[in-house]
């Protein structure tokens, strides 16, 4: 009979894996491959996710971890941008480049019929390779050699299949500019894993965030088809029940803390993978949250976690030299989860903008 582990020790394995039960020395870069990656749909939120995770971390070490090619921002999982090491990149873009494929032929089916997606691909690499390329300016760019297809469906093509990496200005701390992208390959100096092993995608996914069912994993990466994945490997693996008697499976010396383990109270990035990693998101907020922060058009704010669970979201206002913190509460806190709110948002600010003349904490009120 497989042990059960509650939802309260799913949250606290889970922020123990995600680096977010405490603050850690580490090296940014060790810390982008043990949490599996960074979702950053946007450019900056990479930079608040290490900032709730390392001590002492400064915008400057990620900064130049994208500049020296340590780490990439790339289309991964559910063909969404992560930020990810290189060797991770190198690994991870193989077996997720079906999930992006898929997507294109879902979007633009009726606009590739007749082409030679392959073509087109050939000729996107070459052009990226050539010179970094917005979408807008790919598009263009093979227009001329297809001139009846629509430019956006063209670019949107060598984004499926080639491995494009967005290249620096664009994320760099301080600094802005346009999405721009070459090949991984072109960029790395090394070509994609020949040989990647689905076994090794859910070998990292359970120690970023195992325990976990089938179904999480799947959520997670975007793949179908990966029990029979898990079976290949089971007799490596660990199995437990949660409290619904569905089936978690982990790797066997993973990290399993008490659940009565302290969690103190954190601000957790906008996208963050904490949030967006299981089919079951209950081991971190409840289901009647779960609408609060979840948005038709597909931006996910930010949010704090008290006692290990989303109790509401923040977002931080620039008004010239003015900063505000807003936090908007789900539920009543307590006073000393308020004065802890307080303390943490301050060093929030004070990282955000580290120059304003002034700073402010808003907290609305409940419900």
């Amino acid at each position: 009979m497989s042990d059960v582990l509650t939802t309260r020790a799913l949250n606290r394995t889970t922020l123990e894996r995600q680096l977010l039960l405490q603050r850690w020395r580490l090296p940014a870069l060790d810390a982008v491959e043990r949490v599996a990656g960074l979702q950053a749909q946007a450019p900056f939120p990479p930079y608040y996710g290490l900032w709730s995770r390392l001590v002492d971390f400064r915008p400057e070490e990620l900064a130049d971890l994208l500049t020296t090619r340590q780490v990439v921002r790339i289309v991964l999982m559910r063909s969404t941008i992560h930020l990810v090491s290189a060797r991770d990149c190198r690994l991870l873009r193989p077996l997720v480049q079906v999930v992006s494929e898929r997507g294109l032929s879902a979007v633009f089916g009726r606009s590739l019929d007749g082409l030679e997606l392959e073509e087109v691909a050939k000729a996107g690499r070459a052009l990226v390779d050539e010179r970094p390329l917005t979408f807008a300016e790919l598009g263009a760019q093979l227009r001329e050699q297809w001139p009846d297809r629509d430019a956006s469906a063209l670019a949107q093509v060598v984004r499926a299949k080639v491995p494009l990496v967005q290249v620096p200005p664009r994320a760099i701390w301080g600094a802005g500019g346009l999405a721009r992208h070459t090949s991984a390959e072109s960029w790395l100096g090394a070509p994609m894993d020949p040989q990647p092993a689905l076994a090794e995608l859910v070998r990292r996914y359970l120690a970023a965030f195992g325990p976990a069912t089938v179904a999480d994993i799947a959520k997670w990466s975007g793949l179908t088809k990966l029990g029979e994945v898990v079976d290949g490997i089971r007799p490596e693996l660990r199995t437990f029940r949660d409290e619904r008697g569905r089936e978690l499976v982990d790797l066997p010396d993973a990290p399993r803390p008490d659940p009565d383990t302290p969690a103190p109270v954190r601000y957790v990035a906008e996208f963050d993978n904490l949030l967006l990693a299981h089919a079951d998101r209950t081991r971190v907020i409840a289901d009647e949250h779960w609408p609060r922060i979840y948005t038709v058009n597909g931006i996910f704010p930010g949010t704090v976690l008290v006692d290990g669970f989303v109790r509401g979201t923040w977002r931080i206002v620039k008004q010239r030299r003015k900063v505000t913190l807003r936090v908007d509460p789900f539920v009543r806190l307590a006073k000393r989860d308020q004065a802890a709110l307080g303390k943490e948002g301050e060093r929030l600010l004070a990282f955000a903008a580290p120059d304003a003349e002034a700073r402010d904490i808003e907290v609305s009120a409940a419900g």
